[in-house]
């Protein structure tokens, strides 16, 4: 039964390249249900999945609006520029497939975007008008936020920093090879060097790098000198280039304490070998606080300013 009071529900979903994160949100952010389901690698049930998930929220509440997290550049009236790992997002417009079978209001935002504006209203950039949310998972995406604004550029592309040469360049190589999100990035970079010159079954779980790294194995604490140096060099980049407040980490790895510890002292290393930077003040790094929730959170927030 519908709760009779005034109080205005959304309904949030994090479309991510392996999971659906979806909940039930309240107008001030608290999230009161969510679960997940696999993401299918088609766009058609993927769309189906996501009527379903709403008409189970609407026989509890009444939506006001749902607002989606989605990988990919994402145009503000919803059109798919890409679709990150989902192939058949690309040159879609999603909102409007999506208000088309549920009749719901709909927002879709770029993943790393709504990770930011979820760190604006609950995380830890409340209190900052400029900073940098850079997720760290498959590859590597970041929400720019310049004077409280999502920060999109003449294209809707701005903030993809993972798309950053990182490594030198050879004038024959593709360099996405090069690119941050190739070598910063948890699989990508950390676990592919790793399983690249460890000549060992493949590792699928960056942990256990730390965890031969603790034991002094040569192979994961070169992996993780790798993946430090290629995040730091993208991040002292993006320090010089738009001089954030404050830059967050998020993705799994970001909850690991040796992860953000090794990151900044390579920062540091970096930074104090460059005599134009040496002395100049950086913004601190650390990690962001909603970790997994705040697709759901960031995307229910937008939908809040949008309507």
């Amino acid at each position: 039964m519908k709760e009779a009071n005034h109080m205005k529900y959304y309904i949030g979903l994090d479309i991510g390249g392996t999971t659906i994160k979806y909940g039930l949100v309240d107008e001030t952010g608290k999230i009161l249900e969510k679960d997940a389901i696999k993401t299918s690698i088609k766009g058609e049930e993927i769309l189906q999945n996501i009527e379903k998930i709403v008409k189970q929220f609407k026989t509890e509440q009444t939506i006001t609006a749902i607002g989606v997290s989605a990988p990919g550049i994402v145009q503000q009236d919803g059109f798919m520029t890409t679709g990150g790992a989902i192939k058949d997002f690309f040159g879609i417009n999603l909102k409007q497939e999506i208000e088309k079978r549920t009749g719901i209001i709909t927002t879709v935002e770029n993943d790393a975007n709504a990770a930011a504006f979820a760190e604006q209203w609950q995380g830890n950039a409340v209190g900052f008008h400029n900073y940098y949310c850079m997720v760290i998972g498959t590859g590597i995406g970041g929400g720019l936020v310049i004077n409280d604004q999502i920060y999109r550029g003449g294209h809707g592309m701005a903030g993809e920093f993972g798309m950053m040469s990182v490594m030198n360049v050879n004038n024959d190589q593709n360099l996405e090879l090069n690119s941050l999100s190739f070598t910063g990035a948890t699989v990508f970079g950390l676990l592919n060097y790793y399983n690249h010159h460890s000549g060992k079954p493949k590792l699928t779980d960056a942990r256990v790098v730390y965890d031969l790294a603790d034991k002094k194995d040569e192979v994961a604490l070169a992996s993780l000198d790798f993946f430090y140096t290629a995040i730091a060099k993208g991040i002292i980049n993006l320090m010089v280039a738009v001089d954030p407040e404050i830059v967050l980490i998020g993705g799994g790895i970001s909850v690991n304490p040796k992860f953000i510890t090794g990151l900044r002292a390579k920062i540091a290393d970096l930074k104090s070998r460059n005599s134009d930077v040496r002395d100049l003040t950086f913004a601190e790094v650390k990690p962001a606080k909603l970790h997994n929730d705040a697709g759901i959170i960031g995307a229910v927030y937008r939908a809040i300013q949008a309507n």
